[in-house]
């Protein structure tokens, strides 16, 4: 006899979701920590290790014994579950503070037995609650398919210390400006130097998922039309993101896309560099420059450690756009010339970036 649910679709579920709606993922933690739908709560119906056992009962003797295991272990937990899910239903709230009541949106791996169990489990309480159908598996398919539309992007570009991420994000707080930033969402420069302060990276599933998510919230998005008149700001980016690879439909639109060019002077990017490493333990620094010797040659990267040695951030900083332009200039290779745009930013702070690219924006649209 099969458990009574309702279920909605990945694009159903998803409304549900923007309109604030709580959702509980109860895959164990180790699918969780892989990747998990933006704004999830972690309820594991099972631990690493019980979703594991009864995995192998499963294999080795039968469904049933797997299943019999499974009540014997929720069993105990019942009440305190029914509990706290109705905890999570009466607080919820909108933002006006007034009380809201959506139902409790429940996903499993592929909308099985432990989704379906759990939502018995609160319709029983009283706990309205609805069923991802097709589980967190059809998430990902549908999440994956939204890439392939057409987007509208406005790539921004320019050598490495231009103070792209910083200009994104003035560009961000522009009234008429929609901006998606990869590095953010990757938590990493893009660089040799990305990551030297050692932010966790999320896995290439969780870094797909938060981009679908970020696009999502945009108006430029959610009012997609394929030729739509402004387009969504993002960084020029290789492939992958330090640990991270992009979604492959997302680099080939950015690589087919318009760049725009920040032009600056060698002095600008020194300075940003500075600013941005100059509090980094030499240390780390020193370890970047030895990952990247072979490229820079033995006696630039000797010089540059030197430099750090001595405190002297701007040498070091000048080396350093030794490797990167050459770098960039390899990059620009795969983008067709009629598809850059220079943008004169000499001597701007990020605000100025940002007006002088939103003004260029609207000439090159009109």
């Amino acid at each position: 006899m099969s458990i009574p649910s309702r279920t909605m679709s990945p694009e159903d579920f998803l409304f549900q979701v923007d309109k604030g709606s709580i959702v509980l993922d109860v895959r164990s933690p180790a699918e969780f920590l892989e990747g998990h739908i933006q704004g999830a709560i972690s309820w594991p119906l099972f631990s690493n290790d019980e979703r594991a056992q009864i995995g192998t009962l499963y294999k080795q003797r039968s469904r049933e014994d797997a299943v019999d295991l499974g009540l014997d272990l929720i069993g105990p937990r019942m009440k305190e579950m029914a509990q706290y899910a109705r905890h999570l239903f009466e607080s919820q709230s909108s933002s006006d503070g007034s009380k809201v009541r959506h139902a409790l949106l429940i996903h499993c791996w592929r909308g099985g037995m432990r989704s379906e169990s759990v939502a018995w489990l609160l319709r029983t309480a009283g706990i309205p609650s609805v069923v991802l159908e097709g589980g967190y598996k059809a998430f990902r398919t549908y999440a994956r398919t939204q890439f392939d539309r057409r987007i509208n992007f406005a790539v921004l570009g320019g050598l490495t210390g231009s103070a792209k991420t910083e200009t994104l994000h003035e560009l961000s707080k522009l009234p008429d400006e929609s901006v998606i930033d990869l590095e953010g969402l990757a938590r990493h420069f893009g660089s040799a130097f990305g990551n030297l302060d050692a932010h966790v990276q999320p896995t290439t599933q969780q870094f797909s998922n938060d981009l679908y998510a970020a696009l999502r919230a945009l108006n430029a998005w959610n009012d997609f039309t394929p030729k739509r008149t402004r387009p969504i700001w993002i960084e020029n980016e290789s492939r992958s993101i330090g640990l991270v690879d992009l979604p492959e439909p997302i680099f080939s639109q950015i690589i087919s896309s318009h760049c725009f060019e920040m032009m600056r002077t060698d002095d600008d990017r020194v300075h940003h560099l500075v600013k941005m490493y100059g509090e980094i333990d030499s240390e780390l620094l020193t370890s970047a420059f030895k990952r990247i010797r072979l490229k820079l040659g033995a006696e630039n990267a000797s010089k540059a450690i030197s430099s750090l040695q001595d405190g002297n951030l701007d040498i070091a900083a000048r080396i350093a756009l030794v490797y990167y332009d050459k770098t960039y200039a390899h990059g620009l290779k795969k983008r067709d010339v009629s598809l850059r745009t220079h943008v004169n930013c000499e001597n701007l702070t990020p605000p100025e970036c940002a007006q002088h690219l939103n003004a260029c924006l609207t000439d090159f649209t009109s």
